[in-house]
């Protein structure tokens, strides 16, 4: 069975505002045309497809059973349409630099500098992407990427930017309490939160074969981020990444338990396409990004003391 031919966008236009506004004139007024016109586009897309698409209800019209089929898919069509002109016009922007990182990366660590950002690279537009899928940086869909490991892509510049570690918290409150009492009667007073990945990862399990053995796990989650948002509200203490937590640790809002060792995480790389970018502000956003992780006092220092043995 062969494909039927789509109408003209014009044809649908007309149709989708005469079925929006439930009225010819309502949607010739809209579109800038006669009532005519509209009523001449309805009848030829009527004829295209071989069904009716309105019936006359006094003075206004209703849509058929095929009108309703079909004005779903084109509202569809139309809002797809739309979302894709703009973000095309998003592109003609001379400041955009596209930026892929991932999740609890970009809420723990990135978020907190966009107004240190700003300042200093005022003309920046950046756009910002969580979707870990994009594995190449090409210049035309990704500029830098931050990622768990090098990419090998020909003709990048990698370069080592972040290294994370596994660190144990809880909300301030349930802190103090545990702060009262030995380690060993941690697990009689408070249960376990965590990510369901850290469980058994190499980097992590040491914490859970060994100090958080004794606990009940009351939550265990796939998202990073949720498990951040569980041990503020006080749900548990939280074995989580050292980097997504860094601002709640900042603010209040979490403490680390100081008798739970920290263990390295996930190192993380910077890539971009090596020597001359598509903007300077791609080159200027990668030396930022790199110059920032590596300043002298910042949330990661404490992380290069050896974490205690286990």
């Amino acid at each position: 069975m062969s494909n039927p031919d789509i109408p003209s966008l014009r044809l649908l236009m007309g149709f989708e505002a005469a079925a929006r506004l439930g009225s010819f004139s309502r949607a010739a007024e809209e579109r800038y045309l006669s009532q005519s016109a509209i009523s001449h586009q309805i009848q030829q897309l009527e004829e295209q497809i071989g069904q009716p698409l309105f019936s006359r209800v006094g003075r206004g019209v209703e849509l058929t059973v095929a009108g309703e089929v079909l004005l779903r898919s084109v509202q569809l069509s139309l809002n797809t349409l739309r979302s894709g002109l703009g973000r095309v016009a998003s592109y003609l922007d001379p400041g955009l630099v596209v930026l892929v990182c991932p999740a609890p990366l970009l809420q723990g660590w990135l978020q907190p500098r966009l107004d240190k950002l700003r300042h200093a690279l005022p003309a920046l537009c950046p756009l910002f992407s969580t979707d870990e899928s994009a594995r190449f940086v090409d210049e035309l869909d990704v500029d830098i990427n931050i990622v768990a490991r090098p990419l090998q892509q020909r003709g990048l510049l990698e370069a080592p930017f972040l290294q994370d570690e596994w660190i144990v918290v809880a909300e301030p409150g349930l802190a103090a309490q545990l702060a009262d009492r030995p380690m060993a009667e941690h697990a009689r007073h408070a249960e376990l939160i965590c990510l369901e990945e850290s469980i058994t990862h190499d980097e992590s399990a040491g914490l859970f074969l060994g100090p958080l053995a004794g606990f009940r796990k009351r939550l265990v989650y796939d998202d990073a981020r949720l498990l951040l948002d569980g041990a503020k509200r006080g749900m548990g203490i939280a074995c989580i990444s050292r980097l997504l937590a860094s601002e709640s640790l900042a603010r209040g809002e979490l403490a680390l338990l100081p008798d739970y060792p920290r263990l390295p995480g996930r190192q993380w790389w910077l890539s971009r396409v090596e020597g001359e970018t598509r903007s300077p502000l791609v080159r200027q956003l990668f030396d930022w990004l790199r110059a920032e992780a590596d300043e002298p006092g910042r949330d990661t220092q404490s992380s290069r003391t050896a974490p205690p043995d286990l």
